[in-house]
């Protein structure tokens, strides 16, 4: 089955999405628009440019939704008022009460709707889950986060400066985000038990965070910790081990996985960075075909999504200062061009 795909915002996430779409089969990109005159007009000739989301809603079977998340809302209510399914970025807003609204209207109107997660279907993430199901590294003992930015946005969201202010960007909402969701994919649902997030203009300024320490669990008592800093010369670092009495696995830079049992790390899919990417794109693409199609899938529902923004939401809340969750999450208030 072929579904009639429309996007709405063509910045650096929206753009990557004109050309996997285009690519894949199971897609026809039939409009895009962006509020930018420059984005739209970047991307004439890859996807047909309409006048405004509206017009990107009538032509199609389903949307993604790749505005920044103050967007979010208007949006999705628009697809679902139109009965058009929903592929929508993380996080689904900045405010949580205005998400746990979201969650309950798509669950409500029965119109088929998920979250941008990569690592619903990237193959790093679904082999790293397979071999902790089986038991390949033992019990599990512990999970371990590590992130440094030396620039904060990097290079390629040059355009995308909203993701260097507190009220909607930051590295925990982008980058963060998705580890939870995949750590408490392959560990169990997480409690964030203490963090600390500090900013560079202080708890009451508009930049994003600077450093972030934090520490979480599951149920039964495996701890998640994450260490994040930014700026400094040197490579980015991102990484997520999961240690067991066995071996050890870890994702790196999104889309290598390795293992351990205690010598060397192993490449387990390959080494071409670009391969591993393309087809984890393209297997994200075959779930949310699936998806749309009403079939079982691994596309991030909005449940799962409205977790992880619990989560993050935490840890922003946490400010200059130690703090041990004990109660609901904490709320905080709210260029359409991710």
């Amino acid at each position: 089955m072929v579904h009639r795909i429309g996007i709405i915002g063509l910045g650096t996430v929206g753009a990557r999405f004109v050309d996997q779409f285009n690519l894949h089969n199971d897609f026809d990109l039939v409009a895009a628009w962006d509020p930018d005159p420059d984005a739209c007009a970047a991307h004439r000739g890859s996807v047909a440019i309409v006048d405004d989301a509206a017009a990107v809603i009538a032509l199609a079977d389903a949307v993604y939704i790749a505005v920044p998340p103050l967007f979010h809302r208007q949006y999705v209510e628009a697809c679902v008022a139109a009965s058009v399914g929903v592929f929508c970025e993380k996080p689904l807003g900045i405010d949580i009460a205005e998400s746990r609204a979201l969650v309950d209207l798509v669950a409500a109107s029965g119109v088929p709707a998920g979250v941008n997660f990569v690592f619903s279907a990237a193959p790093s993430a679904v082999e790293l889950g397979e071999r902790i199901e089986q038991g390949a590294i033992g019990d599990i003992v512990r999970g371990d986060l590590r992130l440094h930015f030396a620039e904060w946005p990097r290079a390629w969201h040059a355009k995308a400066q909203w993701l260097k202010l507190r009220d909607q960007g930051g590295w925990i909402r982008e980058v963060v985000s998705h580890f939870l969701f995949v750590a408490g994919r392959v560990l169990g649902p997480l409690t964030l038990d203490h963090a600390i997030v500090t900013f560079p203009d202080g708890a009451d300024g508009k930049l994003s965070e600077i450093d972030a320490l934090a520490r979480l669990s599951t149920p039964g008592g495996i701890p998640l910790v994450m260490i994040g800093t930014g700026e400094g010369v040197g490579p980015d670092v991102i990484d997520l081990t999961i240690r067991g009495t066995t071996g050890t696995l870890r994702l790196v830079d999104w889309y290598h996985l390795q293992s351990s049992d205690g010598g060397d790390w192993q490449h387990l899919l390959g080494t071409n960075r670009a391969d591993l990417g393309a087809n984890a794109y393209a297997c994200q693409l075959g779930e949310l075909s699936k998806m749309l199609s009403g079939e079982p899938h691994s596309i991030a529902t909005f449940a799962e999504a409205l977790v992880v923004q619990e989560l993050v939401e935490q840890m922003l809340a946490s400010s200059g200062h130690s703090f041990h969750v004990c109660g609901s999450c904490a709320e905080r208030p709210g260029s359409q061009s991710r």
